[in-house]
Formats: structure tokens, C-alpha cells, sequence
């Protein structure tokens, strides 16, 4: 018989999560506040004055085509970032799961690049593929191909997809192992001596018994390709060329920090909380069904 642990009052309950609260108070409800606050206004660009808009900011912004169309390259982008740090993380974990000679080294250096800050593997990626001193590229046109990513929109696009999603692939790595060896061998025993193969023990056993940790995995990566990977874009492309990597976030610090304008910054950065909690109540609300626990 389970054991429920009871609490006789609501002193001790509210004290043990008064920290949390606290944080979220701080780092999380103030500052959305602010930003619903200001997207009201119009400052002036020294911040001596403000004009009352109320929803004006808004009107202007999806009136702007270039706001319309970084909609569809954060799409793009997180579509990429999140295939492209899931799947190889995957495709390791079950590498690494099998007993081969090793395997505790390659583990330990498959986790290393998850310490790297996203702006630090940006200068990394930048200068591999820097068309001047770039080593890649220099491989490459010995190849035949010109590489240029400060003018190929496509090739931009691919290298901040790549930079974003190196680092991205331990941390996924590092989940998906732990659920690979919780999953229980005399299952796969039993489906190896009935005569499955190994992709079909995978696909019919294995994916869905760690489904939990795949479904988990995927809402954090779409919410880090949508905030964490500004440093990424920043480094290495500033949005260019032609706003062709200029993702939400990062069209939000431009106007704000570069464009000086606040109440549309402000505006962006209330839309982007929106839509990325209604993409992850609709994963929760489809996608979850899939899972099984």
C-alpha cells in the first residue's frame, strides 16, 4: 500500500514553494507585465515621454511585411533546429546503449559540446565556415563549391540551423540514454528470441516505451529554437542576409536595441509569449496522446 505524505496546515506546503514562486515573480511575471505594459506606448526615442496607442503597436506590426515573414522563417528555423538536434541525438543514444568497446569515452565526449554557450559555438561555427580563413569553406572550394553564407540566404539559414542544433544534441543525448537503460532488457530478450530484428525491436518496443522522453524532448527544443538560439544568429549572421535568418526573437532585439523602438519591441515580445504557449498547449493536447507512460 502507497504511503501519501500530508501536511496538517498550509504554512509548511506555501514555505517550500514560496522560492520557486519567488523566481517566477522576478524573471517571469514582472517582466511579462512590463513588456503588456509598454506595448500600450509609444516612447519617445530618449525615453523622456510616452503616447498611448493601446493596441496601435499590434495594428503596425502585422501591417509589416517583413514581421509577416519572419513568422515563416522562425518556422523554417525551428522546424530544422529541432529534426536536426533530435534525430542524431537519438541515432547516438542508441549507439551508445549497445555494448561496444569504449562506450564510457564516447559518451563523456559526446557530452562536452552541451557546456559550450550558444554564442561561443556561433564564433565556432563562424570562423569553420568564415569565407576567407574558414577551414570548411576552404574545403569546400577546393571542392568546386563557393561557399558565401553572407550572401546565400539558403546557405545562412543551414549554418545557424547547424550551429544551433550542435550543442542542442547532448543535451537531447543525455535523455534519451538514461531512458534507453531504463528500458527493460528481458523485454528485448524476449523479442530478440521470437526473431525481431534490431529497427524492429526500435520502432515497436523501444520508441514507444521511452515516447515520454521523445515528447518531453520536443517541447523544450521547440522553445529553445524559438529564445535561446538569438546568440547563434547574433554571431554569426546578425539576420542577414536580407533578414533571411532574422528569426521573432531576434527581430524583437533589433527593433528594440537597434531600431530604438521600444513599444513595437515590447509589442513582438508579448505576441512571441503567446504563440509559443499556444504551440505548447497544442502539443500537449495532440501530441500527448501518443504517449504512453
Amino acid at each position: 500500500m502507497d504511503k501519501r505524505v500530508t501536511f496538517k496546515g498550509w504554512a509548511l506546503p506555501l514555505l517550500l514553494v514560496f522560492p520557486q514562486l519567488l523566481i517566477s515573480a522576478v524573471f517571469f511575471f514582472y517582466p511579462a507585465g512590463q513588456a503588456i505594459w509598454q506595448s500600450l506606448f509609444i516612447p519617445d526615442p530618449f525615453g523622456l515621454s510616452t503616447q498611448f496607442v493601446g493596441l496601435g503597436n499590434f495594428e503596425f506590426l502585422f501591417s509589416d511585411r517583413f514581421y509577416r515573414t519572419s513568422f515563416l522563417t522562425t518556422a523554417i528555423f525551428s522546424i530544422l533546429v529541432t529534426l536536426a538536434s533530435l534525430l542524431p541525438a537519438l541515432f547516438l543514444a542508441v549507439i551508445a546503449d549497445r555494448l561496444i568497446k569504449g562506450a564510457g569515452v564516447y559518451r563523456t565526449l559526446l557530452i562536452w559540446p552541451y557546456a559550450v554557450a550558444p554564442a561561443i559555438a556561433g564564433v565556432l561555427w563562424l570562423f569553420m565556415f568564415n569565407t576567407r580563413v574558414g577551414v570548411v569553406s576552404w574545403y569546400l572550394g577546393q571542392l568546386g563549391y563557393d561557399w558565401n553564407h553572407v550572401l546565400n540566404e539558403h546557405e545562412a539559414m543551414g549554418l545557424v540551423v547547424l550551429a544551433s542544433a550542435w550543442g542542442r544534441i547532448s543535451y537531447n543525448f543525455l535523455f534519451f540514454f538514461a531512458a534507453l537503460q531504463a528500458v527493460p532488457r528481458s523485454i528485448i530478450e524476449a523479442a530478440a528470441i521470437d526473431g525481431a530484428r534490431f529497427w524492429r525491436r526500435f520502432f515497436t518496443m523501444v520508441l514507444p516505451l521511452i515516447s515520454p522522453t521523445l515528447f518531453f524532448l520536443l517541447v523544450v527544443n521547440i522553445v529553445y529554437s524559438f529564445f535561446e538560439t538569438f546568440g547563434v544568429i547574433h554571431t554569426i549572421t546578425s539576420g542577414g542576409p536580407q533578414q533571411a535568418t532574422t528569426t521573432l526573437v531576434y527581430k524583437i532585439f533589433s527593433d528594440g536595441f537597434v531600431g530604438q523602438d521600444l513599444g513595437s519591441s515590447a509589442a513582438q515580445s508579448v505576441v512571441l509569449l503567446i504563440l509559443v504557449g499556444v504551440l505548447t498547449i497544442v502539443q500537449f493536447k495532440f501530441l500527448e496522446k501518443r504517449v504512453h507512460y
